[in-house]
């Protein structure tokens, strides 16, 4: 195929782009969280569990994603996710009306899990495979509209609950978000077998160091190296997601701020998830991803020891942004990390599996949390129990390395570890 008659591949990292900020709307949950608890008379583990669902669910769609898009492509696999992602927060509004908490977590747990998760790896994979010289910062930048969803969504949905109520602010985001989702996965498609930049020659250390083999999905997880890199994304994700999950209800406790400011304060911490996605995904393709992957683990257990002590706005507000910039972080070097490892042509299977990895971190820390919350009356006993376990993780990134070159082509091989 002629280069003149490629789609332009700029045109389709905008689409991701906008696609992934309707598709990190989850992260501004926790706008929902006190409302949900007074208006329907649940628990905050109950509600919680709403959230946990969801997140799971996406790690689920990850997977079903992922492994579609290898006979499908990622249009019509993107396609599909955007109208089950728009359907489950639109169903939602009705979950809410009529007081059930079984049916919201159907419909915002499992429908508008799922459909996300199948939406978010199509733009991933893409963007891999149209930017081998550009890996790192693009399949950042492709995650970065994503960490930037709660920017958009958590001051309106504050504003819009108090004046609407949360079945209508449901209602009006399902809509917004299918036609989005579902107008933007138009513009995808794969680039031709073994396609490359004109005239590009790898030139960074990383870029020479990343591989040329393309494993298959199963030749990838017969590999050491594939599940480290899924407890590695599995700790940064158990961190990040845990405070994500009870930002507005902790700053409410712990600094005094009305619903309406935390809800704001969410928002603008949307800014960090999604900085950190392009800053540590460019950085990475300079300092490499396992040094990139040591340093969010060693910043976040400095912060999440001292986190419990902050007694003032500007002080939490500045930890929270740290979390949230080395969340990000975490989901802004993974792709570029699994591409090095295990190519760029079958990445959305493998890449969909390692994504499981936040679905399961989703369903331990903000239940843990939540309950330990209700249990003691204070969140620090979790804080606490996550500074740890970011002290341990720092040996992952120290161990890890690409699967050596003279085992490519003998399967019997690619599960040893040298």
């Amino acid at each position: 195929m002629a280069e003149q008659h490629l789609p332009n591949r700029w045109g389709i990292a905008v689409a991701a782009v906008i696609m992934q900020i309707c598709l990190g709307a989850v992260y501004a949950w926790s706008v929902f969280v006190k409302p949900l608890v007074n208006t329907q008379h649940w628990s905050l583990t109950q509600v919680s569990l709403s959230f946990t669902i969801n997140v799971f669910f996406i790690g689920v769609g990850t997977v079903i994603g992922g492994l579609w898009m290898e006979s499908a492509g990622p249009r019509k696999v993107a396609t599909v996710g955007g109208i089950i992602y728009g359907l489950g927060y639109t169903l939602s509004s009705f979950a809410a009306a009529q007081h059930s908490l079984p049916l919201l977590y159907l419909c915002y747990g499992v429908l508008a899990g799922t459909g996300g998760g199948m939406g978010y790896i199509c733009p991933v994979a893409t963007i891999a495979k149209w930017f081998p010289d550009l890996r790192g910062v693009m399949t950042g930048l492709a995650v970065t509209g994503y960490g930037a969803g709660a920017l958009l969504m958590g001051p309106i949905a504050a504003r819009e609950i108090v004046s609407a109520g949360v079945a209508t602010t449901f209602l009006i985001f399902g809509i917004a978000y299918l036609i989005a989702v579902v107008a933007t996965a138009q513009f995808y498609a794969n680039p031709p077998a073994d396609w490359k930049p004109a005239g590009w020659v790898p030139k960074t250390a990383v870029a020479k160091a990343a591989g040329s083999y393309d494993y298959t999905v199963k030749q990838a997880f017969g590999t050491w190296q594939a599940w480290i890199l899924w407890l590695m994304l599995f700790l940064n994700v158990s961190a990040g997601i845990m405070i994500i999950s009870q930002a507005s209800p902790i700053a409410q406790q712990q600094v005094h701020l009305t619903a309406v400011a935390a809800g704001t304060m969410v928002g603008l911490l949307g800014i960090f998830n999604a900085v950190g996605r392009f800053f540590w995904a460019w950085l990475s393709d300079y300092l490499g991803r396992a040094r990139v992957y040591f340093l969010l683990y060693l910043i976040q257990a400095g912060i999440f020891f001292y986190l419990p002590r902050i007694a003032t706005e500007t002080a939490l507000f500045l930890a929270f942004a740290t979390i949230y910039l080395c969340y990000g972080g975490g989901f802004g070097t993974m792709p570029s990390f699994t591409a090095d490892y295990f190519g760029a042509k079958h990445m959305g299977g493998i890449y969909g599996w390692i994504l499981l990895a936040w679905g399961v971190g989703g369903v331990v820390s903000p239940i843990m949390i939540a309950r330990v919350r209700e249990a003691t009356g204070s969140y620090a006993t979790s804080i606490h129990i996550i500074a740890g376990l970011m002290v341990v993780s720092l040996i992952l990134p120290l161990i890890v390395r690409r699967p050596r070159e003279k085992e490519i082509g003998r399967p019997e091989l690619l599960t040893r570890a040298s």
